[in-house]
């Protein structure tokens, strides 16, 4: 059985290969095979018909119309759109994530075919923005296929590439967040899939720098931050599960970010949520959340840093000293390490022990 993929990759051809006409049914066909080969003979003889004859059109059609095609589970329509590819090459990657990088060079290939003008970029930047912010969990593939096609698709008209398009048409939802966080409970839900495909376009989304280094797209650093205030200027659950959702996932990467520039937006946003946690009628499961997310800062968004050189370590600066000693045992074979409270005084009485045959072996040696 073909895969879903092997469907997508005949897209094209197979629309292109569909009959322009629905076949015979089945009693039709068992009608005109009863024909007995006689009546067959008799027809054609009596026939005044001229195979150069002009083409007979029946009254009421339009001769110049085009050409249609027809699928015998679907019925009719006609030819196959870039917004049927996008959206069959989109799903395919929503259920099969883990088919991108084997996939992305041929769908790529086939927008490259397709996407030739301004207008049908315009409209593949709009496709791929709406599926990453409509599809659940697609931010993530959605935002590394805008990567991907932005290094990739060929065409780059003077109104901007695919990044230039893409970032403009994200400008569009940013710029109506404050509005947007106070809507509807569908709205909300709307600027809130926005937000964490913004995140993600962060975190995956390369550009070029002068020196040939890939950077991340620093415009979008200001976006997120007032985006995040814009949620907390509007505290209600919703909007501050979404603000925790997009610190655990950009958090570190922001926080290093904004230091390296000497901004404080950290500290800040770490402020206004403590404040919301003093003043704000959140529920208790939320409160929980932005709690942990407190402490998950403060833990340095639980990364482990590289423990001090082995000359100066101690206990206080090294949070692995004690896993990085050794492990000893005692004459009855009970182990301890340098954490061991009686540490000193079972180490001291090893020591004695070596010296004493240490003195025991060299005695020996003497008499020899």
């Amino acid at each position: 059985c073909a895969s879903h993929f092997d469907r997508v990759g005949q897209f094209k051809i197979n629309y292109l290969r569909r009959p322009s006409k629905p076949q015979q049914s089945a009693n039709a066909n068992s009608m005109s095979a009863s024909r007995s080969g006689n009546e067959v003979d008799t027809i054609v003889k009596s026939s005044k018909l001229s195979a150069s004859a002009p083409e007979f059109v029946p009254s009421g059609i339009n001769q110049y119309e085009e050409n249609t095609f027809y699928d015998d589970s679907e019925g009719y329509y006609g030819e196959p759109t870039l917004a049927d590819m996008v959206t069959e090459f989109l799903g395919h990657l929503s259920s099969s994530p883990g088919s991108f990088e084997s996939d992305i060079e041929y769908i790529t290939g086939m927008f490259n075919s397709w996407v030739n003008t301004e207008e049908l970029l315009n409209e593949l930047v709009e496709l791929i923005y709406t599926q990453s912010t409509a599809i659940p969990n697609f931010a993530y593939t959605g935002a590394r296929l805008c990567n991907y096609l932005s290094h990739h698709l060929t065409i780059s008209p003077q109104s901007g590439n695919f990044r230039q398009l893409l970032l403009k048409r994200c400008r569009i939802e940013y710029e109506q967040r404050e509005v947007a966080v106070r809507g509807d409970a569908e709205t909300q839900k709307k600027l809130h899939s926005y937000v964490l495909f913004l995140g993600e376009l962060y975190l995956n989304l390369e550009v070029k720098s002068a020196k040939g280094h890939p950077n991340r797209a620093d415009i979008l650093l200001q976006a997120l931050n007032d985006l995040m205030n814009s949620l907390f200027n509007n505290p209600v659950d919703a909007n501050l599960i979404c603000a925790v959702k997009l610190l655990k996932l950009t958090g570190s990467v922001l926080d290093d970010a904004w230091k390296e520039s000497g901004k404080p937006h950290m500290e800040k946003l770490i402020q206004r949520i403590e404040t919301i946690l003093l003043d704000a009628t959140c529920s208790r499961d939320v409160r929980q959340m932005l709690l942990k997310l407190v402490e998950l800062r403060s833990s340095d968004w639980g990364r482990v840093r590289a423990a001090a050189a082995a000359s100066n370590a101690t206990p206080d600066n090294d949070p692995n000293y004690f896993m990085n000693e050794p492990t000893f045992y005692t004459e009855d074979g009970t182990p301890f390490t340098a954490a061991d409270p009686e540490y000193a005084e079972k180490y001291q009485e090893i020591l004695d022990r070596q010296d004493y045959f240490s003195d025991a072996d060299g005695e020996n040696g003497n008499e020899l």
